[in-house]
C-alpha cells in the first residue's frame, strides 16, 4: 500500500520503500533519508538567481562560498522532488522522518 507523504513522494508500506509519486521507482528505505536515492544536481546560483539591479559595487545574487542550491530529481521519470539551499559542505538535510510502525498500524498494514 503506497500512501502519498508530499506532492512528489510516497511510501510504500508494505516494502518500506520511499517511492516517486509519479512514476513509482523505489528511491530509499522509508526509514531513511529518500534524498540519497535521488539524482542531485547543484545549480549555478548565477543561472537560479540572475541579478535583477546591476550595480559596479553590488551584484545582489547569493554568494556562493556561503550558499548552494540543489535540485533532487527522480531518477526514473526526471521530476523535481526537492531542492534546497545549504551552506557549502553541509550535510542533506532530513526533513521528513515517518514513524513508520504507526503508519502501517494506521493504514492496517502487517
Amino acid at each position: 500500500m503506497k500512501v502519498r507523504v508530499t506532492e512528489s513522494l510516497a511510501v510504500d508500506l508494505a516494502s518500506e520503500q520511499w517511492c516517486c509519486h509519479a512514476c513509482g521507482h523505489v528511491l530509499a528505505g522509508a526509514r531513511e533519508n529518500y534524498k540519497t536515492g535521488c539524482l542531485i544536481a547543484e545549480v549555478p546560483l548565477e543561472v537560479a538567481h540572475p541579478p535583477l539591479v546591476t550595480e559596479t559595487s553590488h551584484s545582489f545574487t547569493p554568494n556562493p562560498e556561503y550558499c548552494r542550491l540543489l535540485e533532487f530529481y527522480c531518477p526514473g521519470c526526471g521530476i523535481t522532488l526537492e531542492n534546497e539551499y545549504l551552506p557549502p559542505g553541509h550535510p542533506l538535510t532530513h526533513e521528513i522522518e515517518l514513524d513508520i510502525d504507526a503508519f502501517k498500524r494506521r493504514h492496517g498494514v502487517k
